[in-house]
């Protein structure tokens, strides 16, 4: 789940837009008047939230309506006001591992990343990170999969490992996307030994953006690098905190099929929207929690979202 915070009525009426107004799912729905006049002042902040339902299978459960979600912002419970799971384009990003270690999995990681862009809608947009040494943005944004299919088909492993520039990298290319929905897709094998940045930087740029993160860690072989009080920490951690998952498969064989797993899970998402109770423009961090009133005769339901978001900071002007 991510949060997006739009202020403004221009905001609602975008998301209203984004997401389709009056869906079979939503309810509760406030429509706005809007005005010309100069000195319109509206009030309305409208706190977007993604999430995911799974059931004890983890198949995604897509039939629920507003009435089944409950939201907690710091502890105090909203009222939600829009629900939709209309299938929106996404901007995403390919962060892929070419260090040295990688050098027996990459045709494996390849076939994976392939799997995962040919699960994409049309207009969805995509970008390629490689990083060993040091990440490089070896293809900017593009709507043509073919282009990053290219770059990753010549790809060659060598050096060291600087996951948390390329995920800094990432989060920072991927946030000026032209979507509004935005993810990562993180491969590698191995923990940070060559950043200039640290996990602390890359945890606390992911808390300031509305980004999900998923990430594929391959335990595999005599150099496998995740301790779990190191590699596999900080990629649980950043899922946790931005909604998406990390996923630890300990054989090449189940790349892809997680890949195709990643690419079904960002199809099938809630956007839930609500009115925060606290007006506040602070800057502060808002924790958040959703979850889910079982519909009777269903077995309990798994939701996942993204933790939190900062409230917007209106800076003082001295007159």
């Amino acid at each position: 789940m991510s949060f997006l915070k739009i202020a403004g009525l221009f905001g609602l009426l975008c998301a209203m837009l984004m997401f389709g107004q009056a869906t079979k799912n939503s309810s509760g729905s406030n429509h706005e008047e809007s005005q010309t006049s100069p000195g319109l002042r509206v009030d309305v902040d409208l706190v977007l939230v993604h999430a995911t339902v799974t059931d004890s299978a983890n198949k995604y459960v897509t039939n629920l309506g507003l009435e089944d979600f409950r939201v907690w912002e710091d502890k105090i419970e909203q009222q939600l006001q829009y629900l939709s799971t209309e299938n929106v384009p996404l901007s995403v990003g390919v962060i892929f591992d070419v260090s040295g270690s990688m050098q027996n999995k990459l045709t494996a990681a390849r076939a994976a990343a392939n799997t995962f862009l040919r699960m994409g809608d049309r207009d969805d947009e995509y970008f390629l990170v490689e990083f060993s040494n040091s990440p490089r943005l070896v293809q900017d944004f593009t709507t043509d999969i073919t282009k990053l299919q290219s770059h990753l088909l010549f790809t060659r492993a060598k050096g060291n490992t600087s996951l948390y520039d390329a995920l800094y990298l990432g989060l920072e290319k991927v946030s000026r996307g032209s979507n509004i929905r935005k993810a990562l897709l993180l491969i590698t094998d191995g923990e940070d030994n060559h950043s200039r940045y640290g996990f602390s930087d890359v945890k606390q740029f992911a808390r300031e953006h509305d980004v999900m993160v998923y990430s594929i860690g391959i335990l595999q072989g005599a150099d496998q690098q995740f301790s779990e009080i190191g590699g596999r920490l900080v990629l649980e951690s950043l899922a946790e905190l931005t909604g998406g998952i990390a996923f630890f498969p300990d054989s090449l064989d189940a790349l892809s099929d997680i890949c195709e797993r990643i690419g079904t899970d960002l199809k099938n998402q809630y956007v839930l929207g609500y009115r925060p109770m606290n007006p506040s423009n602070d800057g502060s961090w808002r924790k958040v929690q959703v979850r889910i009133n079982t519909p009777k005769g269903m077995a309990p339901l798994h939701v996942r979202a993204r933790s939190g978001y900062y409230a917007p900071a209106v800076a003082k002007v001295a007159k």
